[in-house]
């Protein structure tokens, strides 16, 4: 079978070779340890590792123009700067450059900010949404033998990232009307943006984004996501059913399960990437939500960071998904640099 095919047979709980090998990726910091335990450093990592190809069609959701990266104070052992979606921040120098920066200030606080800023940063008619040489593309997709996806937006997330937790926390009490208005507007755009690539081309699944849980549950709750984000959601998703586009995943961090009927009924049928130490557990998910529920990920990071033995028995576990299909195994999120090459092998 090629990678397309086993793709489709894995989500589709269809008989198959073998369950696809995939990853959700790698930190850069894993790859410099990696490459001093004898990772080569003149090889295409995909290639070397054996992970199966996979690509996305590359139309551009986020914000055009975006923001001037633009360094405000520096130091010998930190930076404070504006990020490119806005967010001012310090992120610290040396063997703490890779960790989460401070947060400082967030563009989004104003309905000014949003209609004179961000409203003009999502317009789905702006030329360079869609990749150059598009035509071309098209033609080398249409003979395609691996899956190819499409990036499907976030009602949540990038509201969440745009104005910090604590502001859309509070706008959903002292202006819900304004947080509604933003998230439809957010869907329009990306169902305007997306559609050309919908009707021309064979897509076969959707990736989302919202990260919207840590580890003790949700950001928002599932009374608020019913009020707020339902029909917003079911807007999106029906743009992608109607084309035939059925696997559609949405990858939140952190306790999500008190949300995944939400989803369901909001027309995603998949989820990644199952983070283990919030306690999400792919079995389980499994077992309640039925096969209506694909899943990515699930394998905890802490056991392969441990070694063999606790990844064994790791991979013990979620055997009977990969074994049923529905269901790829990889890392409950980047495979982090506390990972040894010899037991990623």
């Amino acid at each position: 079978m090629n990678d397309r095919e086993r793709f489709l047979a894995t989500m589709n709980y269809e008989p198959r070779d073998r369950c696809p090998w995939w990853e959700m990726w790698y930190w850069a910091d894993t790859i410099d340890r990696w490459h001093d335990e004898g990772l080569p450093q003149d090889v295409h990592l995909q290639e070397y590792l054996g992970v199966d190809r996979r690509e996305s069609v590359g139309v551009n959701l986020g914000l055009v123009p975006d923001f001037k990266r633009e360094t405000l104070e520096e130091t010998d052992e930190y930076e404070i700067f504006r990020r490119n979606d806005g967010v001012i921040c310090k992120q610290f120098k040396g063997d703490l450059a890779g960790r989460m920066p401070q947060w400082l200030r967030f563009p989004l606080a104003t309905r000014e900010d949003w209609e004179t800023i961000f409203k003009p940063r999502l317009n789905p008619a702006s030329p360079c949404r869609y990749p150059l040489y598009w035509e071309e593309k098209k033609r080398i997709w249409a003979g395609r033998d691996y899956p190819l996806s499409i990036n499907g937006g976030s009602i949540f997330g990038w509201i969440r990232n745009w104005m910090g937790l604590e502001g859309i926390s509070q706008a959903l009490y002292d202006d819900p009307e304004w947080v509604q208005e933003m998230m439809n507007y957010i869907a329009d755009f990306v169902v305007a943006t997306v559609r050309r690539a919908v009707e021309e081309v064979d897509i076969d699944y959707v990736t989302m984004w919202e990260d919207m849980a840590y580890k003790a549950g949700p950001l928002i709750s599932p009374r608020m996501f019913r009020q707020f984000m339902i029909e917003p959601y079911k807007k999106i998703t029906s743009l992608f059913h109607e084309h035939g586009i059925d696997l559609i995943f949405v990858d939140s961090d952190g306790d999500s399960e008190p949300l995944m009927a939400l989803w369901l009924e909001g027309g995603v049928t998949g989820y990644y990437p199952i983070e283990r130490a919030a306690g999400m557990d792919a079995v389980h998910l499994r077992q309640r939500f039925g096969r209506q529920l694909r899943l990515i990920g699930g394998i905890d990071k802490r056991a392969m960071i441990a070694g063999p033995a606790e990844m064994d028995a790791e991979l013990a576990h979620v055997a009977p998904l990969c074994a049923e299909g529905g269901y790829i195994p990889w890392c409950d999120h980047h495979v982090p640099p506390d990972v040894p090459l010899a037991h990623y092998q």
